[in-house]
C-alpha cells in the first residue's frame, strides 16, 4: 500500500500545487476543501491523471464532525496517513483598520485558518501515534503552511497576520510534543505567491516586487515554489529538523541595509 497525504485547502492555488505535486511523487492524495466546487472537481482530475488514487472530502474543517468524518474516511479507504498538510486558509472580505475589526471577520479567520488546523493535527497526531506503535519503520509527518504575515505587520488585516502567527507557534508546540514519536512537524513560510488570493492586490505587489526593492529575488512566487518545499520534507530530506520554518519568500525575510 503507497503513502498517503493530506492536503487541506487544495482545490487552488497553493494546495492544489501541492497535491498534483506530491501525486507526483507517488502519494495517494486526500483532497479536502469547503465544497464540491469545480475548482475541486478540478483539482481531483489532475491528480487522477497524475495516476495517483483520490479521495475528496468537501467540508468546514473548523467543525470537529467533519474533522472526525474526514479522517474516518481515510482510514476506510487507505489505512495510514503518512503527512498532513495544513494549507486551509483564508484572507479577510475586507480590508480594515485593526481599529474597525469586527468580531465576526477575526472569528471566522481564526476558525478557519488556526482553529481548524490545531485540532485537526491533534486528532491525526493522535492515528499517527498510533501508526507508529503498530510500524516503528513509519515517518509520518506534518507540515503547516504559514505565512510571512506571522511576523509582518498588515495593519488592514490584523486577524489575518494573529491567524498565521498562531500557525506558527502551534508548529513549535506539536514539534515538541511529538519529537516523542518520531514525528517531524514543519512550518513552510511563503512570502508573495501568485494566486486567487493575491489577485485583488496584484497592482499594488507588482510594484511593491518589481519598482520598490521589497526583496532580492525580483518575481512573485508560485504554488509550485510552496510545493517543492513540502516534497523535499515529504521525501525525507530533513530528519534532524522538527518545528523548522522554510521561508518560501525570495528573501523578504532577510533584513538588508
Amino acid at each position: 500500500m503507497g503513502k498517503t497525504a493530506l492536503i487541506t485547502g487544495a482545490s487552488r492555488g497553493i494546495g492544489r500545487g501541492i497535491a498534483e505535486a506530491m501525486a507526483k511523487e507517488g502519494f495517494d492524495i486526500v483532497i479536502s476543501s469547503t465544497s464540491q466546487s469545480e475548482a475541486a472537481t478540478d483539482a481531483v482530475a489532475a491528480c487522477k491523471q497524475i495516476g495517483a488514487n483520490v479521495l475528496f472530502y468537501p467540508g468546514d474543517i473548523s467543525k470537529s464532525d467533519v474533522r472526525i468524518a474526514m479522517v474516518d474516511a481515510i482510514k476506510n479507504n487507505f489505512g495510514r496517513l503518512d503527512i498532513l498538510v495544513n494549507n486551509a486558509g483564508v484572507g479577510v472580505k475586507v480590508r480594515a483598520d485593526i481599529l474597525n475589526t469586527t468580531e465576526e471577520s477575526y472569528d471566522r479567520l481564526m476558525n478557519i485558518n488556526l482553529r481548524g488546523p490545531y485540532f485537526l493535527t491533534q486528532l491525526v497526531a493522535k492515528w499517527m501515534i498510533e501508526q507508529k506503535k503498530e510500524d516503528k519503520a513509519r515517518r509520518p509527518m506534518i507540515v503547516n503552511i504559514g505565512s510571512i504575515s506571522s511576523y509582518t505587520s498588515s495593519i488592514g488585516r490584523g486577524e489575518y497576520c494573529i491567524s498565521k502567527a498562531g500557525v506558527s507557534m502551534m508548529t513549535k508546540l506539536f514539534a515538541d510534543r511529538l519529537s516523542e514519536y518520531d514525528i517531524n512537524v514543519y512550518e513552510i513560510r511563503p512570502g508573495i505567491i501568485k494566486t486567487d488570493m493575491t489577485a485583488g492586490v496584484a497592482e499594488k505587489y507588482d510594484n511593491l516586487i518589481f519598482h520598490e526593492d521589497l526583496m532580492p529575488f525580483k518575481r512573485w512566487g508560485f504554488p509550485e515554489d510552496v510545493a517543492k518545499a513540502v516534497v523535499a520534507i515529504a521525501k525525507g530530506y530533513l530528519p534532524y529538523s522538527t518545528g523548522e520554518v522554510i521561508n518560501v519568500d525570495g528573501g523578504f525575510h532577510l533584513k538588508r541595509l
